[in-house]
């Protein structure tokens, strides 16, 4: 029987075979369905793009660039585009700093994937990629960048911007008060060359104002000046300009990024400072010690602020400052709230060092810090004079005015800025940021300010004008002020200007003085008892000057002075005490002869009553001489005054010889008023005494200083 067939069959070869070929026909059409289920499924991952969610004003709510505390929760969204999303799967990758999957979260309503991330127990930067299940396109995957911190990061951030802002004003503070020891009697000089030339008082405002690092007390300062009729309301116009010059070099120097430094400045400025015997030395030390302080605190800001880098919320209102008229308002009130231009300008450069900042969002930061600094001249004037007022409104006038007219401008002025300071940035770019706009917003600070003062000035004698009819002078009730008019509390931090200011007190108290030994002498001719009264008035107000100068002198002495500010202190103090002894004379002795002499009616001589009234003469002229000598620091006219004083003393005894030459011969009159007429001519040589010792003051502080 043949092999091939068995009973019309298949034999058993031919099932084997069959069945082999069956085999190899379904293992291909496996193949070939896997294989073309694969590239079905690449061809259609390859469809879809993924990316970060965003809002309605275009701003990223994916949770990239988020902040989550230690073991909390975070959701992270990815939209997905293409036809027919939904139920596609999002897988979510650590890559940093270790990588693990973290899982998967299913496409739904909107095309939206939505993953929970929860975060560890360690404060650290993580990386997260996710990326559509299936497709290795580089359009279907996303990066996701978080920071995870602990629940205390606020607070410590809080204690770390409030910590270096204190850094930063007491560095400032003591870099302004040793500055002005170190300036001393030169600051007085500078202070004196206030002149008519608004040209020089916008470099003396500039000067003053670098120096002890506030405007606003420049501003109290011209107030004084102004009462005390040393300048012109019109001429302070200049000044206040100048001032604001002044406030841009702080700035301009917080600008040159030295926080690197800071830490050898507090070294080389302790080391000058306690090293050292020398007080230019050591106040050099505290000049160099605040300054490295100013930076160190500067330094500490940065740090505190760095979290907020990555913080969504904080970024966001940034760049809402960019709105100037938000930014200005901002400004306005953090100003007024630290009373400082300097230090919230040194803030807004510590923010663009830390990339928050575009030079846009900065200007109108800048307009509002200069608003706000009125803010203390302004209360300061609430209770002051109108010459206060006026000066306080004339500041806020042009500083108001400046801001109005360059708000329209900012675009402009940041174009300038840019092209004088180099680096045109993006707002995205936040490392070009902190590179360029600090120096950006220290020149956009200057620019301003300098436009500002160019602009105003030839039209300073028509502000001056507008606001004597706005705040006109106001004819004041008859009566003693019993007040000082010029000591101003808020300067004793700044000695060299509260010793100025104590100076023009005394000076008025001075020439009170003089107003009542010129008044003095018509009672013992006239009769007339009335003018006692009022003598007596004005006694009591000079000795209510000599106790609130002398408190004021005490308080400018328990500041941190230098030596010569303390031979300074001593002098006014010595100067107040002779003008009060001279009052004395006056009320206590030279009232109660008047009032003798009225009671026994009787009259000098002819003779007499010349010499009389030629000592008392001589008497003004000496009072007035100290006046001069006192407020010119003259060693000249203190020598002058010393020369006269011996002859006035040979003078007396020359008419007290006539007079007992007319006693002899028993002259009538010279007999009835003989122990008033010699009782007076002691009077008034008391007060040329009284007067001497003022130049001899002058002549013993300024002599010795010369000699030095």
């Amino acid at each position: 029987m043949d092999d091939a067939v068995y009973s019309g069959g298949l034999t058993y070869s031919g099932i084997e075979t069959v069945i082999e070929r069956l085999r190899m026909s379904l293992r291909l059409k496996i193949i070939l369905v896997l294989v073309s289920l694969l590239v079905c499924s690449m061809s259609f991952a390859s469809d879809f793009e993924l990316n970060h969610t965003v809002d309605s004003d275009g701003k990223r709510v994916s949770g990239d660039k988020a902040t989550v505390v230690t073991s909390g929760n975070l959701e992270l969204s990815a939209k997905v585009t293409g036809a027919n999303a939904q139920g596609l799967e999002v897988n979510f990758l650590q890559v940093a700093p270790k990588e693990k999957f973290l899982g998967s979260a299913t496409v739904g309503a909107n095309n939206i994937a939505k993953f929970m991330y929860s975060a560890g127990s360690k404060d650290k930067p993580v990386t997260i990629v996710a990326n559509v299940a299936g497709s290795d396109a580089d359009s279907s995957r996303i990066v996701y960048h978080l920071t995870v911190r602990k629940p205390t990061w606020v607070m410590f951030m809080i204690f770390g911007l409030l910590g270096g802002l204190g850094l930063f004003l007491f560095g400032m503070e003591m870099m302004s008060s040793s500055m002005q020891r170190s300036a001393g009697s030169k600051m007085r000089s500078i202070l004196g060359a206030l002149t008519r030339n608004r040209f020089v008082g916008v470099g003396v405002g500039a000067f003053v104002t670098m120096i002890i690092q506030s405007s606003s007390a420049t501003t109290v300062m011209l107030v004084s000046f102004v009462q005390a009729q040393l300048m012109t309301f019109a001429q302070t116009l200049g000044v206040i300009l100048g001032a604001d010059i002044g406030t841009t070099i702080t700035a301009q120097l917080i600008a040159f990024k030295l926080t690197d430094y800071a830490l050898l400045l507090i070294a080389v400025g302790f080391g000058m400072k306690f090293l050292s015997k020398r007080d230019r030395v050591r106040n050099i030390g505290d000049v160099v010690l605040g300054f490295g302080l100013l930076f160190y605190g500067m330094h500490v800001m940065s740090k505190a602020m760095y979290p907020l880098r990555t913080y969504t919320p904080f970024l966001n209102i940034l760049t809402e400052l960019e709105n100037p008229f938000l930014g200005i308002l901002v400004g306005t009130g953090f100003t007024a709230l630290i009373q400082s231009s300097s230090a919230f300008t040194g803030i807004i450069i510590v923010l663009a060092q830390q990339g928050f900042l575009t030079l846009e969002a900065g200007i109108p930061l800048l307009f509002g810090a200069n608003i706000g600094t009125c803010i203390t001249a302004a209360l300061a004037s609430l209770n002051a004079g109108r010459e206060a007022k006026r000066v306080a409104l004339a500041h806020t006038m042009f500083k108001v005015l400046g801001v109005a007219i360059a708000i329209a401008f900012i675009p402009l002025l940041a174009k300038l800025v840019q092209g004088i300071s180099g680096g045109v940035v993006s707002s995205d770019n936040q490392a070009d940021l902190a590179r360029f706009i600090p120096r950006q917003i220290a020149n956009a600070h200057t620019i301003f300010n300098v436009s500002l003062t160019f602009i105003f000035l030839p039209f300073t004698a028509l502000f001056a004008k507008l606001i004597l009819k706005m705040l006109p002078d106001v004819v004041e009730e008859p009566g003693v002020r019993y007040d000082t008019r010029f000591l101003e509390p808020t300067l004793l931090k700044s000695p060299v200007l509260a010793l100025n200011l104590a100076k023009v007190e005394i000076i008025k108290m001075g020439e009170k003085v003089k107003e009542m030994a010129e008044k003095s002498i018509e009672p013992f001719f006239s009769g007339d008892l009335s003018e006692l009264d009022r003598l007596h008035e004005m006694e009591d107000h000079i000795d209510s000057l000599d106790e609130q100068i002398s408190a004021y002198l005490i308080d400018i002495g328990k500041q941190k002075i230098s030596e010569e500010q303390a031979d300074e202190v001593y002098l006014m103090m010595h100067v107040t005490k002779q003008y009060e002894q001279i009052a004395d004379i006056i009320d206590k002795e030279m009232r109660q002869l008047a009032q003798e002499k009225s009671t026994e009616a009787v009259v000098f001589s002819e003779q007499g009553a010349k010499e009389v009234r030629a000592y008392h003469l001589k008497m003004i002229k000496q009072i007035a001489r100290s006046l001069d000598t006192f407020r010119d620091s003259s060693l000249e006219k203190a020598q002058k005054m010393a020369k006269k004083q011996a002859k006035y003393v040979a003078l007396d005894g020359d008419l007290r010889q006539h007079h007992f030459e007319r006693l002899r011969e028993d002259i009538k009159e010279s007999v009835s008023t003989s122990h008033i007429h010699l009782d007076l001519m002691d009077c008034l040589r008391k007060m040329n005494s009284y007067s001497a010792n003022i130049a001899r003051a002058v002549l013993q502080r300024y002599g010795e200083s010369k000699s030095q």
